[in-house]
């Protein structure tokens, strides 16, 4: 089937690279743009008590909003506010109101709502609502506060009043200026480390450019698809799912093209004109290549039975996204080198010979020898990283884990809990619904939420126009997004409204906190689905590539082995040696897309390796040290340069994106260069011909797809 499809584009190359230049045009002329959103309750189905408060808010109090932003404000002194202070923050928030209507760079401060001094006078703050549609974590969002802190500064200038913003706006504006040209630096060295690594590697700027623009090429193809089919699913992204785009894309691809570039180079040197080797090189690792994707895109698309709309619309998005570099990997990679032959290598001839004294091949010769002793000692340590991941705390407070502690909306917030519970950023709201409550109920109800620890205030009831619905804003005495404030909603606040709600009516808590709660909740349940579909999916395209029914098995163990050493060295530098209260929520699932997904391509390629050796005759560990000497470069190449694109996130100088990069490119090196290099070859060596049943590793080959000269192996 390969060796068909490499004789078809090797025959016809401009064609073929017609075809795809021809769907990337009309794909970006005719594809809608990305939907996205960043609300977080509009990832959770409808059953969840937040969304369900939510809608009651909505009913019941459409003019209530959540504040994208709250100005802090206090004398430079230190000193308690006086009456005359207080009057100028009622001045200063309509001047700024007014100043909305006439200022562009203010269009997105919509309204701002002075509230009353805090009980000691010391602080008295600015509820800042945005225009709807505008999501408080968007560049326009960021750019709206930057004008307010302006305009700030210059209306309490020689007032003694010092005004600070704080709240998920702000917190967008200080993560982007704490970041500066983040997004361009992590690009930048991506892209270099790419082009460092293939000009070493093939001493070549002719392949060291070929993966780059090929895939701006695919990228471009695969976007448009994708906005399409998350469009017509009536799905919605969140703003990270570009960058995620992105990623796999360059990523992947060029794991890809380095798997085909490897065996092209190495039919090269067996004596194959350039034709017959591309052909050969796509009948040779075209089916471990596809396999590999297939494995990627079936735990993309198993995604699709999250409970959460941002996991079901990353599922098709990045199985798209791979689907589209796979097929440009079989047959636009082929047409462009087919066309150039040798002189994809130029200037180099180091094409034309094998390294005598390669690397790879001592270490294949000495894992052949010891295998147990190599897969005993790598195993052992992963599985003492591993414990560590029992340690792990989801976390919700990204901005205080991301942002230096010099922000202004972080001294904001101490500014604020010097007079307020820090939950005053963002209250969670109570609601009764279905019949009238007198005062009396609403009385002994409001006492019972200020009872439950945790609770910092609760502010006089509100009553619906119809008389039916009352809600409560309560403030937390814990930050919105700490772990402290998730665990008092879901635990002694829930409890108690459901215990104290008045007979006949129905309780529910909402708001940003409860939100998180409840998307806790929903990934816990989907950790218990998702992977467990993945991983039976998964088996069943190893099981058929391998023809075998024992690989697979212990294949899936060293892979969740690598996830558990990677989850756990992460949680052990930052959580234990760090100091943080937790590691970003989503980083397992994070660790499953990238680790799991794109690891396992390592071990499908060694595997390939290890079973075509078999069928040629070799015996176990012969084979293991032929496929570590031919396939161990392309592998190390292929990990250092994903893992070291992973890394450069580290470069961004947020916190979170520290957290993301480190893991991500550890467990691509775990899986790279542990896993596919010593544990899976060395069990396969000691478990023999045993790990081919049903299958018959030892078969004689299949019939080469072109001539080799007599004397020369193939390889």
């Amino acid at each position: 089937m390969f060796a068909a499809l490499g004789r078809m584009v090797v025959g016809h190359p401009w064609r073929v690279i017609a075809v795809w230049v021809v769907a990337a045009v009309a794909v970006i002329a005719l594809s809608p743009g990305l939907p996205t959103s960043n609300d977080e309750s509009d990832f959770l189905p409808g059953h969840y008590e937040s969304v369900r408060a939510g809608k009651v808010r909505d009913a019941a109090f459409p003019d209530t909003f959540a504040p994208a932003a709250v100005v802090v404000v206090s004398r430079a002194d230190g000193r308690p506010l006086s009456a005359a202070d207080s009057a100028r923050v009622a001045g200063v928030a309509k001047s700024v109101q007014d100043a909305h209507l006439k200022d562009a760079h203010l269009k997105n401060v919509a309204e701002l709502v002075p509230g009353p001094p805090a009980p000691n006078r010391l602080v008295q703050t600015i509820a800042v609502r945005m225009p709807p549609g505008v999501g408080t974590d968007t560049p326009e969002a960021a750019d709206a506060a930057q004008a307010l802190r302006g305009e700030l500064r210059r209306l309490t200038a020689g007032t003694g009043l010092r005004a600070r913003t704080t709240g998920a706006a702000s917190a967008a504006l200080d993560d982007r200026e704490s970041s500066g040209d983040a997004d361009l630096l992590v690009m930048i060295a991506t892209l270099v480390l790419i082009l460092v690594l293939l000009l070493v590697i093939f001493r070549s700027p002719v392949t060291a450019l070929l993966p780059i623009v090929v895939l701006a090429v695919l990228s471009q193809v695969a976007n448009g698809l994708i906005a399409a089919t998350v469009r017509a699913l009536g799905l919605r992204a969140d703003s990270s799912a570009s960058q995620l785009l992105i990623v796999v894309l360059f990523g992947v691809g060029t794991d890809y093209i380095l798997f085909l570039m490897f065996r092209y180079r190495e039919r090269l040197r067996a004596g194959d004109d350039p034709k017959t080797a591309m052909v050969g090189a796509l009948a040779r690792v075209g089916e471990a290549i596809t396999s590999a994707a297939g494995v990627v895109i079936i735990a993309f698309l198993a995604m699709t039975l999250s409970t959460l709309s941002l996991f079901r619309s990353w599922g098709p998005s990045l199985a798209i996204a791979v689907t589209v570099t796979l097929l440009g990997g079989l047959t636009l990679v082929p047409a462009v080198v087919s066309l150039l032959g040798t002189r994809v290598f130029w200037p180099s001839k180091a094409w034309r010979r094998e390294p005598e004294a390669a690397r790879f091949a001592r270490v294949g010769a000495s894992l052949a020898r010891r295998p147990a002793l190599y897969a005993a000692v790598a195993g052992g340590v992963l599985a003492v990283l591993a414990v560590g991941s029992f340690g792990f705390r989801p976390d919700f407070d990204l901005a205080a884990g991301a942002l230096p502690s010099s922000a202004e909306s972080r001294v904001a917030l101490e500014d604020l809990q010097r007079g307020l519970p820090a939950g005053s950023t963002d209250p969670t709201h109570v609601y009764l619904t279905g019949r009238k409550l007198d005062r009396a109920e609403l009385g002994r109800f409001g006492e019972r939420l200020k009872a439950v620890e945790g609770v910092g205030e609760v502010a006089p009831p509100q009553v619906g126009p119809d008389g039916r619905t009352a809600g409560f804003s309560v403030v937390l005495a814990s930050a919105p997004e700490s772990a402290r404030a998730l665990d008092t909603v879901r635990g002694p606040l829930r409890r108690t409204v459901r215990q104290a709600a008045p007979a006949g009516t129905d309780a529910l808590v909402g708001g940003s906190t409860a939100v998180y709660v409840d998307i806790r909740a929903a990934m816990n349940r989907d950790y218990s689905v998702v992977f467990p579909a993945a991983a039976a999916l998964i088996f069943l395209v190893l099981a058929l590539l391998l023809r075998s029914l024992v690989a697979p098995w212990y294949l899936l163990a060293s892979v969740g082995l690598g996830f558990g050493a990677t989850l756990g060295a992460t949680a052990l530098l930052f959580q234990q040696a760090g100091g943080k209260p937790g590691l970003l929520f989503h980083l397992p699932l994070i660790m499953y897309m990238f680790v799991v997904a794109l690891g396992t391509d390592y071990n499908i390629l060694i595997m390939a390796r290890l079973r075509e050796e078999a069928r040629e005759g070799a015996a176990p560990r012969p084979a293991l040290a032929a496929a570590i000497r031919h396939t161990g470069p392309t592998i190390g190449a292929a990990g250092l340069i994903l893992a070291g694109s992973f890394a450069a996130l580290m470069l961004a100088g947020n916190q979170v994106l520290v957290e993301v990069g480190f893991a991500i490119s550890f467990g691509i090196a775990v899986a790279a260069f542990v896993m596919a290099l010593f544990v899976t070859p060395g069990l396969t060596a000691l478990i023999g011909h045993r790990a081919w049943w049903p299958g018959h590793g030892a078969a004689p080959p299949a019939a080469d797809p072109a001539p080799v000269p007599a004397g020369r192996r193939t390889s």
